[in-house]
């Protein structure tokens, strides 16, 4: 039986989403009955190599793919250079308000500069869950987009609505909690942190971190005045 990664049964579901087919014509596709599938799909039972086989052929994937230990759909390695980078793009703005603009430009700069300190520290773990903790973010948000659109997320999610609202944010606290962790782990992660070094080391994003640190305090700073209030 293959080791299987937690994450098989959402990659399963969701390819058969993708491909477009119910869970019943696949099912009879792969040799096997819908109730198994189902199981397969909902993380209740694990197949033998003959289904992972069927079904990386079925969906077009490499076993790796399916089986979380390849981010690349043809089970090489992924080579980041290979991605598309919006920032260095001229078509690289936010269509609409000037605000939105502005707002995205700050997160994009901020981003940059903490995950190239989070980098530094060649920590994967610490890098790991840095993304766990802002593509959960993201997922939340184009989700409740989408979902706002009139589409019918059952054909590009595969948790429905119930599970995303208490899954995601469990995973969400799962990877703030890994985050400290790992920090916890690294007595000293770097040299001392300023106002200053970080200006000097970044000069063209410090302002953006500035900014962003800013507005997130004045935004709690008046729910405390709120709470105080009541």
């Amino acid at each position: 039986m293959p080791e299987l990664n937690a994450d098989f049964p959402r990659t399963l579901s969701l390819l058969r989403r993708e491909k477009g087919v119910s869970q019943k014509e696949a099912a009879e596709a792969l040799g096997v009955s819908q109730a198994l599938l189902s199981h397969y799909e909902r993380g209740l039972r694990e197949p033998g190599l003959r289904f992972v086989a069927l079904a990386a052929d079925y969906y077009g994937v490499s076993a790796d793919f399916l089986l979380g230990r390849s981010a690349s759909r043809d089970g090489g390695d992924v080579d980041p250079n290979e991605f598309f980078d919006a920032s260095e793009s001229n078509d690289n703005r936010v269509r609409g308000s000037m605000v939105a603009m502005f707002s995205k430009k700050i997160l994009q700069n901020a981003l940059t500069l903490v995950f190239d300190l989070v980098g530094k520290t060649n920590d994967s773990a610490l890098v790991a869950e840095s993304y766990s903790i802002l593509s959960v973010a993201i997922y939340k948000m184009f989700r409740e987009v989408y979902e706002r659109s009139g589409s019918e997320p059952g054909k590009f999610f595969a948790l429905d609505e119930r599970e995303a609202r208490t899954l995601i944010d469990a995973r969400l606290a799962l990877a703030e909690q890994g985050y400290e962790t790992s920090l916890d782990r690294r007595e000293h992660l770097l040299e001392p942190l300023s106002h200053d070094a970080i200006k000097d080391g970044y000069p063209q994003l410090a302002q953006s971190l500035f900014s962003l640190i800013h507005a997130v305090e004045s935004d709690a700073a008046k729910l405390r005045d709120l709470y105080e209030r009541e």
